[in-house]
């Protein structure tokens, strides 16, 4: 469900610059979550290579008062997933498996409603498989133990989301399957398939499938906010996210994987091809390919108990940035776009920035409407006097203010409304902006 969070921010814009002046507006950018403690973590941008920005923020460990670095080990939720995907597509170069294979040939007992269902459908999250994660009992099971088997279990008997290919719906149980194809196809455990084929050629000694019980130095301790102030994360069985989320890593790891997939050191070029061509709604296998400010960006973000984390990649420019948070939130999404908007040259915006412009009620009504974003979820625009207000299902009402035609801004959250219209040019949806995430919504 998308919430406006109350969030007020307050910086100064800077037009874009010398390397030396991003790398100054890029701190300027995270200390405005840092300071107002919602983000703590380590941040890396790079440029082939050539580091740009190379910083900790606030504690790996609030207890002991231990500060973030580059060398802090954070767990990385989702963005465990292009692992995976890499693993399955060294296995098929190696004639162990095939994309395009249903999951019967690799894990016979797959019930018959998985029949069409192939391994290119669960790695684009196109298999119609329902996300486990998203079970009212999940939260109740993911501090027990599980296998492999029993994660499965879960959700094999469960019907079709939908047909296979027919839509994009983001499914962790698919990578959970994933993960048994991988221990099926390499006669290995995932942790040691990954660790032998991915780290250890790439120099990647910082990284592995994480373990509570295992004492492995310079490990972040996860924490998340509450109405009482920061507190220690709920704890989550590491048998659970498997190959959706259970691998760890550090900033500087992450820019020797970057460098090492995009700089074709582990792939082969059709393979890396087929890994960041967009199957549905900008997904590839593994990663999200859209454009941005006129340009590629490979990402995939990440979220665990305790921990938000973000990945990109701008293939044109070769740059990397990393945000990896061990605070939950949305501060690691949201920066780590803005990064990559200041490594490419361009402008942030930031919400005490923006300068609101007048519009006559006449054009405001043009506005005016209901933009679903769920089925239970709807914005609700109507014009009141001289001003725009919005409405959220079950939330207060606030005022939008014009930025340029369009371009509408909140005050009282961060967060951006663009209007979309027809070839006629009547308005017909929005883009909400929030957080880092853009949220599409068309008007009823």
């Amino acid at each position: 469900m998308h919430r406006f969070a109350i969030s007020l921010l307050a910086l100064t814009v800077c037009a874009a610059p010398a390397l030396a002046q991003d790398a100054n507006r890029m701190q300027q950018v995270i200390a405005l979550d840092a300071d107002k403690g919602e983000f703590m973590g380590a941040v890396l941008v790079a440029r082939d290579g050539q580091l740009l920005l190379d910083r900790g923020y606030g504690s790996a460990n609030l207890e002991w008062k231990i500060p973030n670095d580059g060398d802090t080990k954070f767990r990385l939720g989702s963005v465990s997933k292009q692992f995976t995907a890499a693993a399955i597509l060294l296995l098929q170069e190696r004639g162990k498996l095939s994309l395009d294979a249903p999951l019967k040939t690799y894990l016979a007992d797959a019930p018959a409603a998985w029949e069409k269902v192939t391994v290119r459908h669960l790695l684009s999250h196109t298999g119609g498989i329902p996300n486990f994660t998203g079970f009212p009992d999940y939260e109740k099971t993911k501090g027990l133990p599980a296998t492999l088997d029993s994660l499965i279990a879960r959700f094999r008997d469960k019907p079709l989301d939908f047909q296979p290919g027919e839509k994009f719906a983001y499914s962790n149980s698919g990578y959970i399957l994933l993960t048994a194809i991988v221990e099926k196809a390499s006669v290995q455990p995932y942790a040691a398939f990954v660790a032998d084929n991915i780290f250890k050629p790439l120099g990647m000694g910082d990284s592995g499938y994480d373990s509570h019980a295992a004492v492995l130095s310079h490990r972040a301790s996860g924490y998340t906010p509450s109405p009482h102030g920061v507190v220690n994360t709920d704890y989550i069985d590491m048998t659970i996210p498997q190959g959706a989320g259970a691998l760890y890593s550090t900033t500087h790891d992450l820019l020797k994987w970057n460098r090492g997939l995009f700089g074709g050191k582990l792939l082969k070029p059709d393979s890396l091809k087929a890994m960041t061509t967009p199957v549905k709604d900008n997904y590839a296998l593994g990663l999200f390919v859209a454009n941005a400010d006129g340009a590629t960006v490979i990402n995939h973000g990440g979220g665990i108990e305790g921990f938000n984390t973000w990945l990109g990649y701008d293939p044109d420019r070769k740059l990397t940035v990393v945000v990896l948070g061990n605070l939950n939130g949305g501060a690691p999404n949201r920066i780590g776009k803005s990064l990559m908007t200041l490594a490419r040259g361009g402008p942030v915006v930031l919400p005490g920035e923006r300068q609101a412009v007048a519009v006559p009620p006449e054009k405001l009504r043009e506005y005016e409407g209901v933009y679903e974003l769920a089925p239970t979820f709807a914005i609700t625009m109507r014009v009141e006097g001289d001003k725009l207000m919005t409405q959220a299902t079950g939330q207060d009402a606030f005022e939008l203010f014009a930025e340029k035609p369009d371009r509408f801004f909140l005050k009282v959250v961060d967060a951006q409304v663009d209007f979309t219209r027809d070839a006629a040019g009547k308005v017909t949806g929005l883009v909400l902006h929030q957080n880092g995430h853009d949220a599409p919504a068309k008007r009823k």
